[in-house]
């Protein structure tokens, strides 16, 4: 095939042209610092932004007192928290009475008088959580699949409230207040660490 002097000048020009924009970029990223561009992701299921003040919601319940309205004014709403399960009597009498070995007198007593309502009874299962998860390594390293550092921050809360005839009668909470993990993958072959058996070509 026959190139002429110009169209191999162009082909070169254009190469160093990439090259060049490849240089560029990689010192541009390394001006802005290793880890302000690597991926970051946050899943947050409510608009609670703490722990402590989703905990002080729960908290501030009057069994006996507190009803649908007060859950409102706190934000403590199956139509505003996702993923609360809505739990019927059947679900909490086969959660509480588990056996003949338990009688009402190891019941807390908003549970047994939310037994006693029967069809009024209802229970919320709240699992709310917000978590971040970001890429922290060097940028070149994850860049090339060499290292990857990941960490995983945050907080899970899970609570579960009883009601009957629409008054809280019960509450309980709990969770992980702090959630800090790190996962580290090292791939010495860095990008062609997933080739695997993709290189290997199989005798005819």
């Amino acid at each position: 095939m026959y190139f002429s002097a110009a169209s191999l000048g162009a082909r070169c020009r254009q190469r160093y042209a990439v090259r060049v924009g490849w240089l560029v970029f990689l010192v541009a990223i390394g001006s802005v610092g290793c880890s302000s561009v690597l991926p970051r992701s946050i899943n947050a299921s409510s608009a609670f932004l703490e722990f402590e003040s989703l905990r002080a919601a729960i908290d501030s319940l009057q069994p006996m007192k507190s009803d649908r309205a007060d859950l409102a004014r706190l934000g403590i709403d199956p139509g505003l928290l996702p993923n609360t399960v809505i739990l019927s009597y059947p679900d909490l009498l086969r959660r509480f009475v588990t056996g003949a070995a338990v009688g009402k007198e190891d019941l807390d007593a908003g549970v047994v008088q939310c037994l006693e309502a029967r069809d009024a009874c209802r229970g919320w299962e709240l699992q709310v959580s917000r978590i971040a998860r970001a890429r922290t390594g060097g940028f070149l390293p994850d860049f090339v699949n060499f290292r990857r550092r990941t960490e995983t921050t945050g907080w899970r809360f899970n609570a579960l409230i009883l009601l009957a005839n629409d008054i809280v009668v019960y509450r309980s909470w709990g969770g992980q207040p702090a959630v800090n993990q790190v996962e580290v993958n090292t791939n010495p072959l860095g990008p062609l660490q997933d080739m695997g058996t993709a290189a290997i070509v199989s005798p005819m």
